[in-house]
């Protein structure tokens, strides 16, 4: 099995390499940054071991640039946990905190090839997250309540939650309940796409617009016509593009890249963010005109730790899918796993729920599924995420004399971001 390792720190990454070595089974290669690694990476590797916090591109845009060509496993202190939750959303397959033991990284190595080879033995078969509400909480009824009176309405709407809460399945629920639904919806994620691409991808181009445009080619506004077009990921997009967005809002026209004139639109948005927008707006990396356009109707969706009548629901139905689709026959969760399943503060929400139900179904080998099948362990590390959040503002405060200026800059968040966490923290 050949692993590729990525990290910064010599002492973590020679270590890893020698406990890893070990193994006759692992061939290890490591490098000391992403950017190295996508240089010499073949096409061959199995999997990819990757921080989270290192210099130049870190391990978030990695997998980004990866692309899901790859299986990915990220390592992460506690500096970075947030981050963490973000990778969950990228689809990587596991994540560890610091400190672990080289046991519970070979464990996840292991179980990310049983999964590998149990999914490819069935290839034919895609077991996609299932659409449409499966449960309901009261914290979920309020949100639905506030969808459904938007989604009467062609205004605007800003999504705002957590990454894996179900924006864009909310985004879906208020296109298909509007006057539009029998128009299309088009989704675009601002992350998704890099910088250079975005404006051509929203807007379109002319045949000769720029070197590799031999044939004119829709933009995402006029694939939507008549219909939903769903931003997601808007706090991610360019300056100079927000210009044009809010342009396109006020004058509902669009102009193709090389074309020289401009073509109306009929388009309703919705755009989604995890980001805290406010803090970009004070950071001026969001213009202020522009969040006002987009937040006609704001609706916040409560992340799955507020919902936890639709933990068991929701992983019932995804076992019984998981398990049709890969032909596992009837498996079910054992008590213990269903209060397990409640304990956890699942980061990476309803996505999250989903992806550790599919491996645990596919990767157990009977018919009821339990609490060492579920493999929650190593991604709580013994602390909800909250408890390590505190501790982490609260050592890095005291470390700087309660300077939250110097405490931003070391943890990585805006001032505005900080004061929030603390007021939330009693800090």
């Amino acid at each position: 099995m050949k692993i590729v390792v990525v990290e910064d720190d010599i002492n973590m990454r020679k270590s890893l390499e020698i406990a890893l070595g070990e193994f006759q089974e692992f061939h290890v290669k490591t490098y000391k940054s992403a950017t190295e690694a996508l240089k010499k990476m073949d096409t061959e590797v199995d999997l990819v071991i990757t921080d989270i916090n290192m210099p130049g591109m870190d391990g978030i845009e990695f997998v980004k640039a990866l692309d899901g060509k790859y299986d990915v496993i990220v390592i992460t202190g506690n500096a970075t946990l947030n981050r963490a939750i973000e990778s969950v959303r990228l689809g990587v397959k596991d994540f560890l905190t610091k400190p672990f033991e080289i046991d519970t990284l070979v464990e996840a190595i292991v179980r990310n090839a049983k999964l590998r080879q149990r999914v490819r033995a069935n290839p034919v078969v895609s077991a996609k997250s299932p659409e449409g509400f499966l449960a309901t909480s009261p914290a979920l009824s309020k949100a639905l309540s506030l969808a459904q009176k938007a989604a009467k309405t062609d205004a605007s709407v800003l999504l705002l939650g957590e990454s894996g809460v179900g924006k864009e399945l909310f985004a879906r629920h208020i296109h298909a309940h509007s006057l539009r639904c029998n128009g299309p919806f088009v989704a675009l994620n601002m992350a998704a796409i890099p910088e250079n691409l975005l404006e051509s991808e929203l807007f379109g181009f002319e045949k000769g617009a720029f070197t590799d445009a031999g044939t004119a080619k829709k933009g995402q506004f006029e694939l939507a016509q008549g219909g939903t077009l769903f931003l997601d990921e808007i706090g991610e997009m360019p300056s100079a593009l927000q210009a044009k967005l809010l342009r396109v809002i006020q004058q509902r026209e669009i102009m193709r890249l090389g074309g020289g004139k401009p073509q109306a639109i009929d388009v309703r948005i919705i755009s989604a963010t995890n980001a805290d927008i406010l803090e970009k707006i004070a950071s001026g990396s969001f213009r202020e005109d522009v969040y006002y356009r987009l937040n006609t109707i704001p609706l916040h969706i409560p992340p799955l730790r507020a919902r936890l009548e639709e933990i068991v629901p929701i992983a019932d139905a995804t076992l019984v899918r998981v398990s049709e689709a890969y032909n596992l026959g009837e498996k079910s969760l054992s008590a213990q796993a269903q209060a397990a399943l409640l304990e956890y503060p699942w980061p990476g929400n309803v996505r999250e729920l989903i992806s550790v139900i599919e491996r645990a179904a596919i990767l157990s080998d009977t018919t009821q599924i339990g609490c060492d099948d579920l493999f929650l362990e190593s991604r709580q590390s013994g602390k909800n995420i909250d408890t390590m959040e505190k501790e982490l503002i609260k050592e890095v405060l005291a470390s700087v004399q309660y300077d939250k200026i110097k405490a931003s800059e070391l943890l990585g968040m805006g001032q505005h971001a900080l004061e929030t966490k603390c007021q939330k923290y009693n800090l």
